[in-house]
This record gives C-alpha cells, sequence and structure tokens, in this order.
C-alpha cells in the first residue's frame, strides 16, 4: 500500500537517510525509532509529500505519490504532525470534523455520517463529553488526543504519526497505542515514531530504525529490536532484559 524506494532525506546539506526502501502493507504497525535529529519527522514529512525527497520514489497503492490529487490523495493518507496548532478558537467537535473534510464535495456540509464519524472517534480517544470544550481549555495531553482524533475522522488506509503518545501519561499512552494496533489489525497501514523501544516491541511489527547518518535498518520488531542497534542509534550503551514475557530496554 506504502512503497519506498531508494528515498534520501536531507537537510541542511547534511544526508539523514540513504536508500531507505520498504513496503508496508495492509494490516502492518511499523514504529519509526532514532535519537533526536536523526530525520524521523523529516522522514515523516516526505512520506506524506510534504517535501520532497533529495531522491527516491515514495509510491501510494502502486501510483506516485505526487500524482495524485490533494483531495483523493487525503482520503487515503493522513499524517499527525509532531506539533499542532490551533490559531482559530473552536471546539473539540469542530477540530475533529475537520478531518472529514477530504471525503465532502465542493461546498457540501457535513452528513449524518460526518456527525456520527466525529462522535464515534472521540469516544475511541476518550473525549466523549469533550465535544462542546473549547480547544484552549484543553490540556496539552487532551489537546494531543483531539489531534488524533481528527486523524482517525479522516478515517485514511495508511497513517502517518508523529509521536502520536507525545504529552500524554502512561494510562492514556497504552491506550492510544492499543487503538493504533487495533487500526492496523482492520487492515490500515500504521506507521508512527516513537521513543520507547519497549513499547515499539509490545505494539509494532516492523521496525524502522534510523542511525542518523544515511544508515538505516528495517525489518520485524523481533530483530531490528535489539540492545546493539539501539545503542547505536541512541549512542548510549543499552541492555534487554524480559520481565513477564514482555522484552524491556534499559540505559546503563
Amino acid at each position: 500500500m506504502l512503497a519506498v524506494e531508494s528515498l534520501e532525506v536531507s537537510v541542511a546539506g547534511r544526508r539523514l537517510v540513504a536508500g531507505l526502501s520498504f513496503t508496508a502493507r495492509p494490516g502492518e504497525f511499523v514504529c519509526v525509532l532514532g535519537a533526536n535529529g536523526a530525520g524521523k519527522s523529516l522522514t515523516l514529512h516526505t512520506l506524506a509529500g510534504l517535501r520532497a525527497p533529495a531522491a527516491g520514489r515514495v509510491a501510494l497503492e502502486g501510483r506516485a505519490l505526487g500524482s495524485w490529487p490533494r483531495r483523493e490523495r487525503a482520503r487515503r493518507l493522513g499524517l499527525l504532525t509532531q506539533v499542532t496548532e490551533d490559531p482559530f478558537p473552536g471546539t473539540v467537535f469542530d477540530a475533529v470534523l475537520v478531518g472529514r473534510h477530504p471525503h465532502l464535495e465542493l461546498w457540501q456540509w457535513e452528513t449524518e455520517r460526518d456527525l456520527e464519524v466525529a462522535h464515534a472517534v472521540l469516544a475511541q480517544c476518550e473525549l466523549d463529553g469533550f465535544a462542546p470544550r473549547a480547544i484552549d481549555t484543553l490540556s496539552g495531553g487532551e489537546r494531543r488526543r483531539v489531534a488524533l482524533a481528527a486523524v482517525l475522522a479522516q478515517d485514511p488506509d495508511v497513517m502517518l504519526l508523529d509521536e502520536p503518545h507525545n504529552h500524554l501519561d502512561p494510562h492514556h499512552q497504552l491506550d492510544v497505542l492499543r487503538l493504533l494496533r487495533a487500526r492496523a489489525d482492520s487492515g490500515h497501514v500504521v506507521l508512527a515514531t516513537l521513543h520507547d523501544p519497549a513499547l515499539a516491541a509490545r505494539f509494532a511489527d516492523k521496525a524502522l530504525l534510523l542511525f542518523g547518518d544515511g544508515r538505516w535498518q528495517y525489518g520485524p520488531t523481533a530483530e531490528v529490536l535489539n540492545a546493539e542497534a539501539l545503542s547505536a542509534i541512541y549512542r548510549v550503551a543499552i541492555r534487554e532484559v524480559v520481565v513477564e514475557g514482555r522484552r524491556i530496554f534499559l540505559s546503563d
């Protein structure tokens, strides 16, 4: 569904990712890990079509990403950026309903179906009851869940999520990752940047490790997420322990 071929991501004369090639298929949850400045966000923005790759190609459903009309592409691919802003006053429900815009024709008002979808994703993100609240009355974590709900309302086949658990407490981190796991299990592609290798090992099928110097590794989390590779990308000694059957990674 999302194919990457020989992709190169560069910024300010630095080549962060070189020759990246992989295919994310329906039903897969792919996590992206790397140190700060390794190119995680820039890679997601490139996969979303917000910036041109220095080289290589991104294809959605076998078709070059840039050849898709914007509205059609937005129906199939959604992006949650690391930082979201709300420049205009509005309610939580208004913010989530924005996610339905790609499904509306020009000058068309939202249908009952669109309203139902917005209410459903609010409930999924534990925000039912928040619909009439003004956005500027929410905490950082609540705003993060509203931003995620808007992407869920968009209902794209491919979801690109930059730190979806940012600002969330442990309870809501787990709830969000369970929700994304369920989305993948229902046939969507979920690709998300994470900072916690233990959560990545618990929820994701595949992992993409970015070393920040052009190098990368991609494969099943059971193989790619290991102490040696994680020590290299984070530049600190990391060891793996197993607690009640779950893999935990500790820095020394």
